[in-house]
């Protein structure tokens, strides 16, 4: 196939995409409905920039609640649906999304990736930051450290499970760690409570009152992908999936870059 016929084929596709697009979207805007979607921390910057633009396109009014992918509080993604909370979207580490469509509690047909999303640190504004350019410099500034936060969801666990035990420090720095529940770890490095802070850098960069230093280096870094899925207590399921396929849309993808986060199918 030549270059000419290559992006015939791409316009023609992008058109029928779009085509398709735009009759989810009339639908959902011929019969309006309050859709209730509960997002993880990692994709909240993003969306809250979408729902305005969602909701005048179609009408329909988005109820929004905040909680971690994983974890125990309350307010966690799985937390609520095991108590049978109406949920229409909900978006989350992808692997958590998947353990919950194996639980039967989210539609597996519903999946779809939104954004790939990288892990960094944060010391408090005007603090002097260290180098973690290198996985041994990071090391360096772990064991340096007075004292470390990180998140309840896919970054902590991943750390405190995963790289201080591959590093091999994890003794070493247990009793300065802590984990942040249900709290950004920006706001406790903020205060100055602790001195530095992992977290994605998209649940960071809209914290006031702290520096970001960088993403964490290759050989350490954990690249997350964020997903939605139609949990099956939703009472609205076709303006959910409408509402997930807008997200997931190229149309949005210069917002996501613009937090943090890059779009799960940009390629």
């Amino acid at each position: 196939m030549n270059k000419m016929h290559r992006n015939s084929f791409a316009r023609i596709a992008a058109l029928i995409a779009t085509c398709a697009l735009l009759a989810l979207l009339t639908f959902a805007a011929a019969r309006p409905a309050e859709i209730k979607v509960v997002t993880s921390g990692a994709f909240t910057a993003a969306y809250l920039e979408l729902v305005p633009e969602y909701q005048q396109a179609t009408h329909n009014k988005l109820l929004t609640e905040f909680g971690p992918s994983m974890g125990t509080t309350h307010n966690a993604i799985p937390i609520r649906l095991d108590r049978g909370e109406a949920i229409d979207v909900v978006i989350m580490a992808a692997p958590a999304l998947d353990d919950l469509i194996k639980q039967g509690k989210v539609r597996a047909n519903s999946r779809v990736e939104l954004v790939q999303s990288k892990m960094g640190m944060a010391v408090k504004a005007g603090a002097p930051k260290p180098d973690i350019s290198t996985v041994d410099a990071l090391k360096r500034t772990l064991l340096a450290a007075k004292s470390i936060a990180y998140s309840d969801s896919a970054s902590g666990v991943y750390l405190s499970t995963e790289l201080f035990p591959k590093l091999g420090i994890a003794d070493q720095i247990k009793n300065k760690s802590k984990k942040i529940e249900a709290d950004p770890v920006g706001g406790v490095v903020a205060t100055g409570e602790f001195e530095i802070g992992f977290q994605q850098i998209s649940e960071l960069r809209p914290v006031k009152g702290i520096d970001i230093v960088g993403e964490l280096p290759p050989g350490a870094q954990r690249v997350t992908v964020f997903a939605a899925g139609i949990p099956t207590t939703s009472t609205h399921p076709e303006a959910a999936k409408a509402l997930i396929q807008w997200l997931a849309s190229p149309a949005n993808y210069a917002t996501i870059r613009e937090t943090g986060l890059e779009p799960a199918k940009s390629n």
